[in-house]
């Protein structure tokens, strides 16, 4: 083929100029992924580590809380607390007082000295307004006539009502010589554990020094800062000084912006002191991250796309347009047009592919014309041929039910049934192939008479169908087989009354909506693996080949057990019925 024909070299040249998409995605796309990428990974790595935080808080968190507890477990000390809470200091011997003073003033602080070195001291208040120190510094002593009851962490801890209530960062107005340090702490109203009255309050103080040690073994980047907030907004704790904006941003949840400086906040719940983590991250210090990858990009992609941006452009026209041309007649085609014919221009490989395409959709036309029109007769006739099986199936059993009532001698029960035999016939031999569920339910009625008249009180049937779905369309003698089945098979080996129920009713799940008709008996049921062949049950095998023909997501479905009957569903597409 000469050099101006080839596809090949044309392919050639249409490579070369497509690397201006390598350079564009090189340019654009790749730095953009990877900040997103990096920025993603930043975070995920972050919130692992503030997992890890919350965890060894909380840990430390659940020590303050159990010192708390510790008066439940001296009954000296909850004696102490209950004799302070019910008697007066007049009423009390000197032996009593003095096994009081020593229960407050000795059993606490030596529980104190087995817990945390960041766990500095604790503070019982007694009903009485009166306060008892423990502490692991011989300095600290309790200011004289503090008023404890109107602090507002004693006030939150009655509120509590037993509960640990966590104080945020607070000063140590009740010690004397502390240089109003600032602590936080947890506090717990103590109650009687026989009359559940208040008898204490307790408050454990703990510095910041644990706080650091936990942060400081936890990896943040050198820019982060961390910062835990209380329940009403206020930082208990920052690894950076915190500007006065960054509390009301916190606050606001607005944008974090420190100065020219924006940041990334994570969040991360202390559940047990609904205190907030809070971790700052700096988006340009991940921005920095990936600026030399956008510089490197640019540079390449610069020189690259001015190159062949001209061949681009000139090949573009020259190439594709062709193949848009045998694309559209590939989609006209698709959609039914198979008169739609491809003109080539030229004779290279896009001429000869247009040819080819030209071809195929001629012999498609022709093999529609042909084959398909001959294989929908043979359909048509098949089902028709399957329809037509159902009939004498129908009438054998029928008439062995009328010889029945002629050898009981029921002439009238016999005449009843002709009758209402004669209708069924009449339905059975008009020439439409289908019906609607309607009239479908109506011939019911009558099979059930004609089965009633030889069962008697055997049989019961229940028969009924929601209006909305009593114009829509289905073969004729669906549904008769089925009843029929379960009267032969289930109703008449039993020695009990059963009950038979026919519904047919609009079904919704999560894939779409249905019709369903549902055939219930109540009778001797069957084992499913152990089920008789298709060929014992005609009619039900015709049943199942007639939906399959007619509806392809049809479902046909037995579920039966000995002794508990038997239910067959046939679900129907809404959207495959016709009305």
């Amino acid at each position: 083929m000469p050099f101006s024909f080839s596809l090949r070299n044309k392919l050639m040249v249409i490579f070369i100029a497509t690397i201006i998409l390598p350079f564009l995605t090189l340019a654009i796309i790749l730095p953009t992924y990877f900040k997103g990428l990096i920025s993603e990974e930043t975070q995920n790595v972050t919130s692992g580590a503030m997992n890890s935080l919350s965890r060894n808080i909380e840990t430390y968190l659940d020590d303050l809380d159990r010192l708390t507890l510790l008066p439940y477990y001296n009954d000296e000390l909850i004696q102490a607390l209950k004799i302070t809470a019910y008697q007066s200091e007049s009423s009390l011997d000197d032996y009593t007082k003095l096994k009081t003073y020593r229960a407050l003033n000795g059993t606490l602080p030596s529980y104190l000295l087995n817990t945390r070195k960041e766990i500095i001291n604790t503070v019982m208040i007694t009903r009485d307004g009166k306060g008892y120190l423990s502490s692991k510094f011989e300095a600290n002593k309790l200011v004289q006539g503090f008023p404890y009851q109107e602090q507002s962490w004693y006030q939150k801890a009655v509120e509590a009502d037993g509960k640990a209530a966590f104080i945020g960062s607070h000063k140590q107005d009740y010690l004397s010589d502390t240089m109003n340090r600032r602590v936080f702490s947890v506090a717990r109203l103590i109650k009687d554990p026989d009359s559940k009255q208040p008898i204490s309050v307790i408050i454990a103080d703990a510095d910041y020094g644990a706080l650091n040690k936990i942060i400081d073994d936890i990896a943040f980047s050198s820019r982060s800062m961390i910062v835990i907030m209380d329940e009403s907004g206020e930082p208990v704790y920052s690894n950076k000084e915190v500007p006065i904006s960054l509390k009301s941003q916190l606050k606001n949840h607005q944008k974090i912006t420190i100065g020219d400086q924006k940041y990334v906040s994570l969040t991360k719940n202390l559940t047990s002191a609904d205190w907030q983590i809070i971790v700052l991250l700096s988006e340009s210090e991940m921005n920095g991250k990936i600026r030399w990858i956008s510089n490197v990009a640019v540079i390449v992609s610069a020189g690259g796309i001015a190159i062949t941006f001209i061949l681009f452009m000139y090949l573009t026209r020259w190439i594709v347009t062709p193949f848009k041309r045998i694309i559209e007649v590939m989609k006209q085609a698709r959609t039914g047009n198979l008169q739609a014919r491809f003109t080539s221009v030229g004779k290279d490989e896009i001429s000869l592919l247009g040819q080819s395409l030209n071809k195929m959709i001629y012999q498609l036309d022709d093999m529609i014309n042909r084959e398909y029109k001959t294989a929908l007769s043979l359909k048509k006739a098949e089902y028709q041929a399957l329809q037509s099986q159902i009939q004498p199936h129908f009438l054998y059993n029928v008439l062995t039910g009328f010889i029945g009532l002629n050898q009981t001698g029921e002439k009238r029960k016999l005449e009843d049934a002709i009758f209402a035999l004669s209708g069924m016939l009449r339905y059975i031999l008009a020439d439409n192939q289908n019906t609607t569920i309607a009239q479908e339910f109506q011939i019911l009625q009558g099979y059930g008479l004609l089965q009633k008249l030889r069962f008697d009180e055997k049989l019961q049937l229940d028969i009924h169908f929601e209006k909305s779905v009593g114009s829509f369309s289905i073969p004729k003698l669906l549904i008769q087989p089925i009843v029929e089945n379960a009267i032969i098979h289930g109703v008449e080996p039993s020695e009990s009354p059963c009950l038979v129920e026919v519904k047919a009713f609009i079904y919704v799940d999560e894939e779409g909506e249905y019709i369903r008709i549902k055939v219930r008996d109540t009778g001797v049921g069957f084992q499913l693996e152990a089920a008789p062949s298709a060929g014992q049950h005609l009619g039900i095998a015709n049943v199942k080949t007639r939906l399959e023909m007619l509806y392809d997501e049809a479902e046909f479905r037995i579920e039966s057990s000995p002794g508990s009957g038997t239910s067959v569903y046939i679900t129907i597409p809404l959207k495959g019925a016709q009305l």
